[in-house]
């Protein structure tokens, strides 16, 4: 991952950020709060217990109001390649979890810490040749029967592939197939693999945002989760 891309993109990030998704008409902390939210029903669906998670790629820290509200029994890990980030998330929110420094392509702390992985947006910006060494490193992260939650963006959707396309800090990265996601899952020792598509209606068709999670299958979500265990 390229440290100084992301320390050059940080404090301007929040502002292209939501330039960048105006059509749809949300604002960052709708897309952030959707995904720990959606995070955590997955949990709640997987019967797991969490008290240790990992944000891996945690950029200014978008995700910690809501892992706070959504998981207030957990103690929370922000890890990212670029310190200038990790100091804006502390910035923001003081107090909110331990910062940790990727450095040398490993995450600094011991095997088997983690319950949850969560990475959002993260992997369409590492070379496709890496995801496998990224996954391995997460899954040596991860207790026994833990989780990972990959939320990548659909190149399937056309308003996505626009919104990337036209995106600054988005200048170098290349989106990820759920299906290729899946198979470097399996080949980096997470079980059982899956993949459930979101974020199907902008604000205008709001009132449909309720059936969302019927739609889960449909490969047309502006977005999708990529789930595995550990076994």
């Amino acid at each position: 991952m390229d440290k100084a891309e992301f320390d050059r993109f940080a404090d301007a990030y929040d502002e292209q950020h939501r330039a960048n998704i105006a059509v749809s008409g949300e604002g960052p902390e709708y897309f952030a709060e959707y995904k720990i939210k959606c995070l955590r029903q997955i949990v709640d669906r997987n019967q797991l217990k969490v008290s240790q998670i990992c944000d891996f790629g945690s950029g200014i820290g978008n995700s910690i109001p809501f892992f706070l509200r959504f998981f207030p029994e957990a103690a929370l890990t922000s890890s990212d390649v670029s310190e200038r980030s990790l100091a804006l998330g502390k910035q923001r929110h003081p107090g909110a979890g331990e910062s940790m420094l990727i450095e040398e392509d490993r995450i600094p702390c011991e095997s088997g810490r983690f319950d949850v992985v969560f990475s959002a947006c993260v992997f369409h910006h590492i070379p496709h040749d890496e995801h496998v060494a990224w996954l391995r490193e997460l899954h040596r992260i991860t207790r026994q029967g833990g989780l990972i939650a990959v939320f990548e963006h659909n190149p399937l959707n056309p308003l996505t592939v626009h919104a990337v396309n036209t995106c600054p800090f988005d200048e170098n990265a290349r989106l990820v197939f759920p299906r290729d996601l899946t198979r470097r899952l399996r080949a980096s020792g997470w079980s059982s693999p899956q993949v459930q598509y979101s974020l199907f209606f902008p604000r205008a068709l709001a009132w449909l945002r309720p059936i969302e999670g019927m739609l889960a299958w449909l490969p047309f979500g502006a977005q999708y989760v990529a789930l595995a265990r550990k076994s």
